[in-house]
This record gives structure tokens, sequence and C-alpha cells, in this order.
């Protein structure tokens, strides 16, 4: 069989070089390229890898899954350098990320978690494990009310949106280019019309946005059309 296929992106270009250098030594792996955010889409689509290495410490970061799997949808996608943060952990997982490899990984770790991706299996620590099955069964459990969500208006769930990708307000008021006492206001509301005490139970949960609300939200600032 062909040796599988992988493509690494970072904005760091040290660190992918770096990478990039390690992994070519390592037999039974073919890198076939590496890129910024910016240009790894238009490689990726050209390329096909059958697995693409994901630096988390990018701004863009979550955001590059969803576009990955539109190019290429049985694409693998490993985190690399995630912080081990419960709110980062669970929303790589919402974005379809298959592996997580933590900022004290070595290289073995990594070489195994990519194999381990490319043979169909989800690589996280156990610890993680527990938290995912916790959320899945939170999840199960308790829904937001239909008729809570709806009274949203249309600000505040574009907020709720970020708010369950886990961004705290200066993040979120970045993006939207409101004050952060706006944001924290909305905040109080949504939190009110949802009947929940604590912002942390928003995590995880699917917020109905316009579309082109929801483009400019997702994106970092300084690159909404």
């Amino acid at each position: 069989m062909a040796a599988p296929r992988v493509y690494l992106i970072s904005d760091t270009r040290l660190f992918r070089e770096g990478l990039n250098a390690m992994l070519r030594r390592e037999r039974g792996l073919v890198v076939v390229g590496h890129g910024a955010f910016a240009a790894a889409l238009d490689e990726i689509g050209e390329l096909a890898p059958e697995l693409v290495l994901l630096d988390m410490t990018g701004p863009e970061s979550l955001r590059i899954p969803t576009q990955l799997h539109s190019l290429l949808p049985g694409l693998r996608i490993v985190a690399v350098a995630l912080a081990d943060q419960e709110a980062d952990i669970l929303a790589c997982a919402e974005a379809g990320i298959c592996a997580y490899v933590p900022q004290t990984a070595t290289v073995e770790e990594l070489v195994a978690a990519i194999i381990r991706s490319l043979n169909g299996e989800l690589v996280c620590p156990p610890r993680i494990t527990a938290l995912l099955f916790d959320r899945i069964a939170a999840l199960a459990k308790a829904g937001l009310p239909t008729a809570a969500t709806e009274a949203l208006t249309p600000r505040e769930r574009e907020i709720a949106a970020l708010l369950a990708l886990g961004l705290q307000n200066k993040e979120i008021a970045r993006r939207l280019r409101l004050g952060n006492p706006t944001v924290k206001n909305h905040v109080h509301n949504i939190l009110q019309k949802l009947k929940i005490g604590r912002r942390s139970e928003i995590f995880g949960r699917r917020f109905e946005v316009p579309p082109r609300q929801a483009q400019a939200a997702m994106q970092p600032r300084g690159l909404q059309p």
C-alpha cells in the first residue's frame, strides 16, 4: 500500500518547517506539503492528502476543519499543540477533528496519533474521552427549549453562537467590533432569556444565525467582508 500523504498547516513558519523536517525522516509517511492558513486550502485541494496536521495556536484554527471537509469529505484532521483546556478540546471535537496532540507531545506520539487516525480511531487521552462522553450525556439530557432560543434577537443569537464555541467577552467584542460593555449586556440578556445561570451551560449548543452574520462572526478581526 502507498504511504499515507500528510499536509501540515501552521502560520508559524519555523514550527511547520521544523515539523516537516522531522516527519520526513519517518518511514511510512509522505509529507506532501506545508503552508500557512491563507494558502493551505488551495494546495490541499490540489494535493488531496489523506491527513492534515493542524496547528491549533493560530487564530483561524477552528474555521479550517469545516472548509477542509467540504473539499475532501474523508480527510482526517489531527490537532497539534492543543492547549489542555476543556473549551478548546470540545470545540475541536465539534469541528470534526479526530485526534488531539498536546503541546507536550513527542514526535513519536504525534506519529502514533497519525497512524491511529488513519486507521479510523479517535485519538485522545483517557481524560479527554471521559470529558467528551460527559458532554454528550449532558447534551442528550438537556436541550435549550425552542421558545427560549427564539426569544433571542439576531445579535444575541450571533453572540450566543460564539459563546457556544467557548469565546470570552473580549474576543467576541473584537470579532463583532463591539464594545466590551455592550457584549457583557448581551450575555446577561442571553442568560436571562435562556433561563440559565452560567455561560458555560451554553457551550456546545447550536444557534441559528443568518449566514452572512455567521460568516462575519466566525472570522478573526480584520477579515470581515
